[in-house]
């Protein structure tokens, strides 16, 4: 089972990340110039997802993604989602 770290440990690490009031997650919204660099985004963001088998749970409404990380299987914020985060970090510009 993955170490859960909670979500203050997370946002110690991360830029521009909140917690999600009454849950043990973080949050970020994202802004593109347009839908296709959302679009874009997602798909990076979802084959690096499938790849280590951790995916995020998230919306998209035309230029916007917004984004919550939290491992379900170990009750809150794991390394995973601070990986993950800082990945959708590097490449959204």
């Amino acid at each position: 089972m993955t170490q859960h770290l909670g979500a203050a440990a997370a946002l110690d690490q991360l830029s521009g990340w909140t917690d999600v009031p009454e849950r043990d997650a973080i949050t970020r919204s994202y802004r593109f110039t347009d839908f296709n660099a959302a679009f874009g985004f997602m798909a990076r963001v979802a084959m690096a997802a499938e790849k280590v088998d951790h995916h995020p749970e998230w919306s998209n409404v035309y230029n916007r993604v917004e984004v919550v990380l939290t491992t379900h299987d170990a009750g809150g914020v794991t390394a995973k989602d601070i990986e993950l985060a800082k990945f959708m970090d590097s490449i959204a510009g």
